[in-house]
């Protein structure tokens, strides 16, 4: 079923254990400057999450058609960010929008090869949800708690944040807890049946899981600096972005006029991300649990440079990443800064 006239969707199944590259830092480097040409076809990839409210905007509302001309979009749709960046690394994908853990993990282990991000897209939206019995961390030891994939940003959050308060894991699934993998979906059927203690997960996912019967034990902004971290990124592949800088500039261009979407006209945005959810899972999520999940949402442009370079930090302490992270040359804002200038907006250092 089509996400839009422009649009092929495709159902990426994950599965692929992607422990790829971690990089972060800003580059005004060459992208956009002059020469490349427009593609004639450009494959992007999202999640059918709250958290990538941006580009299901852009692609409901016709905002990726109309900036992007006679260039063909095609959708893939996945489940966690190590199976994104699978895809774009393999050439299936040309750019994604992905969390921060798996990008700056594919740059990192790629030796600075894989992908650059160009923008954000989102912050916050992301919390450890538990059983109403666990009443802190510390009881959190001898359970299983979930999060969507392996080397994903809410899996290395949790990993991280377990590592802090004294709880030990492995990649295995062992340790003082253990970390299973599963996809959201199953996450929510898991918790209900009680054979997990909790998940940390994303929204509008940790809403759900609270509509279940849980409770928040950990919310995320809480971690950061000014509670800013970015959960959602985009990542585009270093040739095509040298190739195509006019195409990806027609993607930023149709990223910024949806952030002002979004804006102006929240129900409507939220129905666009329900009716994708919809299309993707088979189930509608109701209207009250998606509007109370945005609340924990900012959408922006803004990918927190600072907060990727300490992710990767995360995921090398926690053994995801298993050299430390250099991050030079991960984040390249150049083409945002010209359509954020262009549009009469402040600019994203």
């Amino acid at each position: 079923m089509a996400l839009s006239r422009r649009t092929a969707t495709t159902l990426v199944l994950t599965g692929i254990l992607g422990l790829t590259a971690c990089s972060g830092g800003t580059d005004a480097g060459s992208s956009g400057s002059s020469g490349g040409f427009a593609a004639s076809e450009v494959k992007l990839g999202y999640f059918p999450n709250v958290t990538h409210a941006l580009p299901i905007v852009a692609d409901k509302e016709g905002l990726y058609a109309k900036h992007l001309g006679s260039t063909t979009l095609k959708v893939s749709t996945f489940n966690a960010g190590p199976a994104a960046m699978e895809a774009l690394k393999s050439g299936a994908i040309d750019a994604t929008y992905v969390g921060p853990g798996p990008s700056t993990n594919a740059f990192i282990n790629s030796g600075g090869e894989a992908i650059r991000i160009v923008a954000g897209a989102a912050t916050g939206g992301a919390a450890l949800v538990v059983d109403p019995s666990i009443a802190s961390i510390a009881d959190l030891k001898g359970t299983k708690v979930a999060t969507p994939q392996l080397g994903n940003t809410q899996d290395v959050a949790l990993r991280y944040y377990l590592k802090e308060k004294g709880l030990k894991t492995d990649l295995q699934g062992g340790g003082d807890v253990s970390i299973t993998p599963q996809e959201n979906s199953q996450i929510l059927d898991s918790f209900a049946q009680k054979l997990i203690a909790g998940a940390w997960v994303p929204e509008p996912y940790a809403t759900r899981l609270v509509q279940a019967g849980g409770k928040v034990l950990v919310d995320e902004h809480s971690l950061w600096p000014n509670g800013k971290f970015p959960v959602t990124v985009l990542a585009v592949r270093p040739d095509f972005l040298k190739d195509h800088p006019e195409t990806v500039k027609a993607l930023l261009e149709a990223q910024v006029e949806a952030e002002d979407f979004i804006a102006n006209d929240p129900a409507k945005s939220q129905a666009d991300v329900g009716a994708v959810i919809k299309t993707v899972s088979g189930k509608a999520l109701d209207p009250a649990v998606l509007a109370d999940a945005w609340k924990n949402l900012e959408f922006t442009n803004d990918p927190v440079s600072s907060a990727l370079t300490e992710g990767a930090k995360h995921a090398y302490d926690v053994g995801i990443l298993k050299t430390e992270p250099k991050l030079d040359g991960l984040v390249d804002l150049t083409i945002l800064n010209q359509v954020l200038k262009a549009a009469g907006k402040d600019l994203v250092s």
